[in-house]
């Protein structure tokens, strides 16, 4: 890959950076197409956000931003402008600087899930689905499911205040959906995802009793850092089928590609180079 005095910067934002997959999945795709332009993660903690995403921006060269956690939700607060999917999860993923210098926030997390679901033949429309785990994918994912029309959505977090604002703000879109919260069990349940941090870190508890999955019951897991979790082993072993967190970050690419208006491509071709295993 080239870099010189043209080329473009997508920064990553989080913390910390160990887990981030994007560089590794953007950045092939971007040297093969002869696109210059580079995604470069970028440590910030809680306490230097809300200095260092607009002093990116003051960046000529810089195209857009990728939000991911602790950010998601506190982003919100910095942007001109959002779109309605940021404003129904409460999360945004995605920035980029409209041509008169204000900045608008999408979010794609939700899409790239629902996208991925769909894909391996399990459609949400009609079904229970239960999300775990209420902060900015949780919201997100909770948010695509709701546009697929499922019969039911329950909606667990440790902080109830989280998972009761969630469901208020999809019960004002989605009045035919049937919101609850609450409860993480996992049984009578058609989906069940995983939003937490839980399966980042090695000794990690599983996010619900996977004891009280039933064997038809489809997991997904939104971790990163791993692809078989001890949460998708278990419910494999259960006779579960299972998507594994990468595979909602394939989905969601080419859909972030069209939004900082660069060429998009195929999840396939991105696998196809994608250097995850070097």
């Amino acid at each position: 890959m080239r870099i010189d005095g043209d080329t473009e910067v997508i920064a990553h934002l989080g913390y910390p950076t160990h887990s981030f997959k994007a560089p590794l999945i953007y950045n092939p795709y971007f040297a093969a197409a002869g696109i210059n332009a580079l995604v470069v993660p970028m440590a910030c903690r809680t306490e230097d956000f809300a200095t260092v995403l607009p002093a990116l921006f003051r960046m000529d060269n810089v195209r857009g931003a990728l939000v991911t956690m602790p950010h998601k939700v506190s982003v919100l607060r910095l942007l001109d402008a959002t779109t309605p999917a940021v404003q129904i999860a409460g999360a945004c993923n995605a920035v980029k600087r409209l041509p008169d210098g204000t900045l608008l926030g999408d979010q794609f997390d939700g899409e790239g899930f629902v996208r991925g679901v769909r894909g391996k033949g399990f459609d949400p429309r009609g079904k229970r689905a239960l999300v775990v785990g209420c902060g900015g994918v949780g919201c997100a994912i909770a948010t695509s499911l709701a546009a697929t029309q499922p019969a039911a959505m329950a909606l667990h977090d440790l902080r109830a205040d989280m998972a009761d604002g969630l469901a208020r703000r999809l019960q004002q879109h989605y009045p035919q959906v049937e919101v609850t919260t609450g409860s993480k069990d996992p049984a009578g349940f058609d989906l069940v995802v995983n939003c937490t941090p839980l399966g980042m870190q090695a000794g990690d508890p599983l996010p619900f009793d996977v004891e009280r999955l039933g064997a038809g019951t489809f997991v997904g897991e939104v971790v990163l850092s791993q692809a078989m979790t001890p949460l998708l082993q278990a419910a494999q072993a259960r006779g579960c089928r299972v998507q594994v967190g990468t595979d909602m970050l394939f989905e969601m690419i080419p859909a972030y590609l069209e939004f900082f208006g660069l060429p998009a491509t195929t999840p396939a071709r991105l696998r196809e180079l994608a250097t995850l295993d070097a």
